[in-house]
């Protein structure tokens, strides 16, 4: 069992006491029922122009620093993980583990997601916890279980590296610091992004680049199968946070080491009841809205034939998994999806589609040079 924070107490009187309010209440009804309903969703689309902020300006020598410092194991507690143990370039950026690779002695809790096309994502993280990647980039690096490092003696480390200082102040102008540390980071990672993905080049006008079954998939996706719903725009996600009661992975749910870890988490959030807890709450720990109990950020399906397992638990290993799922409705109790009633053939047909259509060039990354 788990209970919400008390969210207050509403007066109703008030709330409807002119017909314009109620016509107003109503709108807004309607407006939720068409937008939970798939009505509004999004088109699909191809790549515009790659964000960059201001405050962290694109260049060259600043992802090849950030490409460095990815690979380096000194920002590890103990110089056994990078950023690339848990986002192999060799396993579409991702660790291909249920649950991502932890540091030593601690167990870790989610899946990691790939990195791939990470540059278009509204929010980071499967609980939306970080809103760009220069935000993203530390939290792994100072978490318990995950690199374990002090920001403070990392800067250190970093700054006994002469070849470090010099990169630093070339593309700083300053000393190493661990903002910088972050947006180098971040400048390597939106480099990181799909290329001549068949989708997008039919979305072009190329309708040679859809096979016939890969096309057939494209109007279960788009008309039975609603998955457009929620998969929309240049990566297939509207960025938004879904309860679809996506089971526990049975593997680590009363594993001990995965247990602490969702509790410390838990309680780091400010959750009460963080010693009993036995599922994942998802987003609900960032917001405390019941609506987001359980609720994780709608993955990108660019590369999905490359990223197995799937959910935030790795809890189903295959495409086949996922499309069964997604075809009985979801899990018990969630009110986001409905069942589709595909045939096998349908799902063979939808299957074809996110595998042929949605993978693009091979994106290969080698280690650069240490210093």
């Amino acid at each position: 069992m788990h209970t919400y924070p008390d969210s207050g107490n509403f007066n109703d009187e008030g709330l409807v006491n002119t017909q314009g309010t109620i016509c107003v209440l109503v709108a807004f009804f309607l407006c939720f029922l068409f937008l939970s309903k798939g009505v509004l969703a999004g088109p699909l689309e191809p790549f515009g122009e790659v964000p960059f902020p201001p405050g962290n300006p694109h260049s060259l020598e600043k992802a090849d620093l950030g490409k460095k410092l990815f690979f380096d194991r000194r920002l590890s507690g103990d110089g056994s993980m990078s950023c690339s143990s848990c986002h192999n370039p060799a396993k579409a950026f991702t660790d291909g583990q249920d649950i991502s690779f932890s540091y030593p002695a601690t167990k870790n809790w989610r899946n990691a997601p790939t990195l791939l096309n990470a540059v278009f994502y509204q929010s980071l993280f499967h609980d939306g916890r970080a809103e760009t990647l220069e935000e993203q980039a530390l939290f792994p690096i100072r978490s318990p279980f995950e690199m374990n490092r002090n920001f403070d003696f990392m800067e250190e480390v970093l700054r006994s590296v002469p070849e470090y200082v010099d990169a630093f102040r070339n593309v700083f102008g300053g000393e190493i610091t661990r903002e910088r540390v972050a947006m180098a980071l971040a400048s390597f990672e939106r480099t990181l992004f799909s290329r001549n993905v068949p989708l997008h080049r039919f979305l072009k006008g190329e309708k040679e680049a859809l096979s016939a079954e890969a096309l057939k998939g494209l109007g279960i996706f788009e008309g039975k199968g609603s998955c457009i719903r929620c998969h929309n725009g240049s990566i297939l996600s509207d960025n938004g946070f879904h309860a679809l009661e996506v089971p526990e992975n049975p593997k680590y749910r009363d594993e001990p080491g995965v247990a602490a870890t969702r509790r410390l988490f838990a309680r780091e959030y400010g959750y009460g009841e963080y010693r009993t807890l036995k599922e994942d709450p998802g987003r609900f720990l960032i917001t405390q809205q019941k609506q987001d109990w359980k609720a994780f950020r709608t993955p990108t399906l660019l590369e999905i034939a490359k990223t197995a397992p799937y959910m935030h638990n790795g809890v189903f290993k295959t495409l086949d998994e996922v499309i069964d799922f997604i075809d009985r409705g979801g899990g018990m109790g969630n009110r986001e999806l409905h069942p589709l009633g595909l045939s096998k053939e349908e799902k063979g047909y939808l299957k074809a589609f996110l595998v042929e259509a949605l993978s693009g060039d091979e994106i290969i990354v080698q280690k650069p040079e240490i210093p």
